[in-house]
């Protein structure tokens, strides 16, 4: 049977961890504290299994974190938006990732239509998905592979927003000059495995529709 963590270990683990860091390297927290420049704005799922810096391996300052539920991009969400414009205007970060991952529970959810309130409204965009690619869900074998794959369709769309936010159009549309911009990529994480997909994204139908630039490059 899993243990959890009570409040008061949670206190201790913190005091043993700086123990440690100090101990390997008296200057961390001094140099931690002086500025951070991450080169990832991650986009995730609040889901408590999805610790993105546990499973990539990343330290404090490696990754700038914005998390909702079911990873929603959704472009009138000020806290999102205001996430994205600091990462690329003041961090400079270099690659936008969207993470879902299955087994999620909002994905679950929307599918089977049983969220209620604020829950039903935040995922309407999913229940949407859900409909528009009805028919390729309902070709697949089992609900499990039915909600794989709208967690996978879910990143996907949730990336598409991205391309359409204001500062992300502006920075493609100046670095195509020469100049930086940020590279956007789809990410599921694999609860059952542990391992990250890297989703291929529909660029090419993207750029014939008007999406992206024709000649942005994902790398």
């Amino acid at each position: 049977m899993r243990h959890y963590h009570s409040y008061d270990e949670l206190i201790r683990n913190n005091a043993r961890w700086a123990v440690e860091k100090t101990r390997k390297d008296h200057k961390y927290f001094e140099m931690l504290s002086e500025y951070q420049a991450p080169p990832f704005l991650y986009i995730g799922c609040s889901d408590s299994r999805v610790p993105i810096d546990t499973l990539t391996q990343t330290e404090p300052g490696e990754l700038f974190i914005h998390r909702n539920i079911a990873n929603q991009v959704i472009l009138t969400d000020i806290n999102l938006l205001s996430a994205v414009e600091y990462a690329i205007e003041v961090l400079q970060v270099r690659h936008i990732v969207v993470c879902g991952h299955y087994e999620c529970g909002g994905i679950a959810g929307a599918y089977h239509n049983n969220l209620r309130g604020l829950k039903e409204n935040w995922t309407s965009r999913i229940k949407d998905l859900s409909r528009i690619h009805r028919e390729e869900l309902d070709s697949l074998p089992d609900e499990k592979a039915r909600l794989d794959r709208l967690t996978e369709l879910n990143v996907v769309d949730q990336v598409q927003n991205l391309f359409k936010i204001s500062e992300i159009e502006r920075l493609i549309e100046a670095g195509l000059q020469g100049g930086y911009y940020p590279r956007l990529h789809g990410w599921v994480l694999d609860l059952r495995s542990g391992l990250i997909k890297d989703l291929e994204l529909p660029l090419q139908h993207w750029k014939a529709n008007g999406v992206v630039p024709s000649n942005y490059q994902e790398y």
